[in-house]
């Protein structure tokens, strides 16, 4: 629940105080809630707490003559931080004609003369009018993280995309843009130079933060609850989410652990059309989060943001080394790695990442791309959603392909969709050789196969789509791996010539069981997985069947 809009009294005359406090508490408690401060210093420490919590001020009240600070000075310093606040100075007689020259100079609302007896005539009248237009444009405070930023900061970028992907409700503010971020960073006494800073709901502030920090403030667990799990998933994509959702629900002590956030790539995707149940379609971000909130409810714990840097097997157990150094136990493993965009390998790209370059991303930058032209690069359904998704704010959206058509590898709905938009354009034959721009990107260069000719273009944002590498790169050591780094289960585990020095058990491997008893993939990172959500899924939930049946064993 909100907190009532705040009433400010200060006064270094404690008399004084306690009357003016007494006579707003009597008339304005309903509504408001009175706060006190005994001196200038007080007050402004006040003010700035209040704005670091994002609590609405609605009046400040303050005696003009005070030793460490004037009225006047309280009154303009409270404007800077709270402009639409109301400011009242209290005043001797003596003091009417700075009184009168402060409402010119200062630009206060009204001055108020000692003593006001009877406050009925004297006081209230005069409040209410104040208060009444202040109420009339208040627009209540927004409740979540506030994250102040640069636009081109590839940390800034990280944080938006991390907040985003848990669906946590934040408000960006841009600090070369928006007036509110130089108001709240001065609040918080922090400069530009540590941007970026989230301020969280109870008024904290972590300048710089790492994923870690920011999960840790928002009650994401990082550390493990069990001495030994039954079975632990690695990697929260569709597959393991759906693995973690059949452990919980049948039983197992099932850990999820995720390094970075929860839907993999088609979380990543802002409209997923294609997967059954839902004939509207929903967004990867939607879909990841209810099937992580559906695994928590059955009984799933979850780590995050953690990376598993190890696996190894100890008599029949499974130790996962995290990154942070500690170690898991668990009877058996399903890896749900899944797979990582492809970098573009192309002057500039490095340097301009998280700066005008994005990697999957469409939908946390999409806001910031209106009117402007935007460059997708990639033929497949993720860069279809993309293109579909920014068009609603880009001026102009150019898919980058180097084949003919999309025809290959996209589906059919998309192609169709992409063809009825307008400001979407398809560039065939075509790929970015460069990247340019000083500190954020400013334009591509477009090199077409055919006549051979290069042009420079402005562009605002580049998102990149380009196929994928499977995330294994910590476990080829130990499981058997195909040439590009997919994990061999079941039947191309048995048909590979390294198999028969590496299993050691009686019976076959299990459909989606690795070299090593009791680990087994699913998902994209396995080696003949299909590159959609619904068989992700089906793994996933097929791979607890297997889990079942070793643990039987």
């Amino acid at each position: 629940m909100d907190k009532k809009p705040v009433l400010l009294v200060v006064d270094d005359d404690p008399q004084v105080l306690s009357a003016i406090d007494r006579d707003l508490r009597q008339e304005f408690r309903p509504d408001y809630r009175v706060v006190r401060a005994g001196s200038g210093a007080e007050g402004l420490e006040v003010i700035r707490q209040l704005k670091a919590r994002a609590e609405p001020l609605a009046l400040v009240l303050s005696d003009q003559r005070m030793p460490d600070m004037e009225g006047v000075q309280l009154l303009e310093q409270a404007r800077t931080l709270f402009p639409e606040a109301k400011r009242v100075l209290l005043t001797a007689y003596a003091d009417t004609e700075a009184a009168i020259r402060a409402i010119n100079d200062a630009r206060l609302d009204y001055y108020l003369m000692k003593p006001w007896d009877p406050p009925q005539h004297l006081l209230y009248p005069t409040l209410h009018d104040l208060l009444s237009a202040w109420q009339a444009q208040h627009r209540p405070r927004f409740r979540g993280v506030r994250l102040l930023g640069f636009q081109w900061s590839p940390l800034s970028h990280e944080l938006k995309d991390f907040l985003a992907a848990y669906m946590v409700a934040y408000q960006w503010l841009d600090f070369e843009s928006n007036p509110e971020a130089e108001a709240l960073l001065s609040s918080l006494n922090l400069t530009p130079s540590e941007l970026p800073v989230a301020v969280f709901e109870d008024g904290s502030a972590l300048a710089q933060p790492t994923r870690a920090q920011v999960a840790e403030k928002l009650g994401l667990a990082l550390k493990a609850l069990q001495a030994l799990y039954d079975v632990v998933v690695v990697g929260a994509g569709p597959s393991g989410l759906a693995a973690a959702v059949y452990g919980a629900s049948e039983g197992l002590k099932t850990l999820l652990i995720e390094r970075q956030n929860p839907g993999g790539q088609a979380g990543t995707s802002s409209r997923i059309e294609n997967y059954l149940g839902f004939p509207t379609g929903l967004s990867g971000t939607e879909l990841a989060h209810r099937a992580w909130t559906q695994a928590v409810r059955l009984g799933a714990e979850f780590l995050t943001p953690q990376e598993v840097t190890q696996l190894c097997v100890q008599d029949e157990y499974k130790v996962l080394t995290l990154g942070d150094g500690s170690e898991i136990r668990t009877r058996a493993v399903v890896l749900t790695t899944g797979v990582s965009y492809r970098q573009l390998e192309v002057p500039g790209m490095q340097q301009l990442t998280g700066a005008g370059v994005y990697y999957g991303a469409a939908r946390t930058e999409a806001r910031s791309c209106a009117q402007q032209d935007v460059y997708v690069v990639g033929g497949g359904n993720s860069a279809g959603q993309a293109a579909m998704y920014l068009a609603t704010y880009a001026r102009q959206v150019f898919i980058v392909i180097r084949g003919a058509s999309l025809a290959a590898s996209m589906s059919a709905y998309l192609i169709e969709q992409i063809g009825r938009t307008p400001n979407i354009e398809l560039l065939p034959f075509t790929e970015i050789t460069e990247v340019q721009g000083q500190d954020h990107l400013e334009s591509v260069v477009l090199r077409n196969s055919q006549t051979r000719q290069s042009q420079q273009c402005p562009a605002r944002a580049v998102f990149v789509f380009i196929g994928a590498k499977p995330s294994t790169e910590w476990v080829c050591d130990v499981l058997l791996c195909d040439g590009k780094g997919y994990v061999l289960t079941g039947r191309d585990l048995v048909s590979d010539p390294r198999y028969a020095t590496k299993w050691k058990k009686q019976r076959e491997p299990y459909a989606l069981e690795t070299c090593v008893p009791g680990v087994f993939a699913a998902g994209d990172s396995r080696a003949g997985a299909m590159a959609r959500v619904a068989s992700a899924v089906g793994e996933g939930s097929m791979a607890i069947k297997f889990v079942h049946q070793y643990l039987d064993e």
